[in-house]
């Protein structure tokens, strides 16, 4: 690679918030030109504007420690269950062929018809909306760990059991280790549902918690609002997933890297 290429790099972050503030700027402008309604696109300065009053005023505090705690729990039972049941039906064959058409039943069913079921049968309160989370995250979290033991090396498999590995020792160092790449692609993904669950559960039914604050403020027709909550949970989403990137980065640290991975540089 020529010097004059190399100097033309520029980071991934820079195009990153490029994006995300050209977005905004065109959002802004529109807006204020009217090309925009006002009243169903509030301005991104008002936004910014309405989520520094809640952080300031600390009103946001109680709802987001709310709904921060229903997604921990729905994340924490959804992958221990997930994981568990996964690498359990993926090494007993004759058990993942019996259960296997009623888990599909079960994940097709729509999450948003069981929501007023939990509320049912748990109330108002946060276990209601960590059933609904934990029903989501399982299956993610499910298919993948059953997918990733499936998929380990037959080879690798054998070789341990001529070397006398017992069923603990090749799940303890082959199991594992191959299924976790498989495993930290779902935690990526269900962190989001997670917390897309316990929003709509509160959304349905709730006294308190982002969800809840965000059917209020669209009960009043308060778009800013609507957004600022929205704005909220988008934030949390984020450094959620920067910590999941950083202990699978500590996790997976035996791994060689992949020399055709993007490395957060493009030309």
């Amino acid at each position: 690679m020529s010097e004059t290429k190399k100097r033309s790099r520029v980071p991934m972050a820079v195009w990153q918030v490029l994006l995300g503030a050209t977005f905004l700027v065109t959002w802004q402008m529109g807006v204020s030109a009217g090309v925009m309604d006002k009243f169903f696109f509030s301005r991104p300065t008002d936004i910014a504007a309405r989520v520094a009053q809640m952080f300031i005023t600390g009103t946001i505090w109680v709802h987001l420690a709310t709904t921060l705690l229903e997604a921990a729990l729905s994340f924490l039972i959804g992958v221990g269950a997930g994981v568990i049941v996964g690498f359990v039906l993926a090494r007993n064959a004759f058990l993942a062929a019996l259960l296997d058409p009623y888990i599909r039943i079960t994940n097709a069913m729509p999450r948003v018809v069981l929501a007023p079921i939990f509320l049912l049968w748990f109330g108002l309160g946060i276990w209601s909306k960590v059933a609904l989370g934990v029903t989501v995250v399982f299956f993610i979290v499910f298919f993948n760990t059953f997918k990733g033991v499936r998929e380990v090396d037959r080879v690798v498999v054998n070789n341990a059991r001529m070397l006398g590995a017992s069923e603990r020792q090749l799940i303890r160092h082959v199991l594992i280790p191959s299924a976790l790449t498989w495993i930290f692609s779902s935690l990526h993904i269900s962190i989001g549902f997670a917390i897309i669950a316990v929003v709509v559960g509160e959304y349905l039914g709730a006294s308190r918690g982002v969800g809840y604050m965000i059917s209020q403020a669209e009960g009043v027709f308060d778009t800013t609002g609507v957004f600022a909550g929205m704005v909220i949970l988008a934030g949390v989403v984020l450094l959620v997933g920067v910590g999941v990137d950083r202990m699978e980065r500590y996790l997976l640290r035996w791994k060689p890297e992949h020399t055709d991975e993007v490395k957060g540089q493009v030309s």
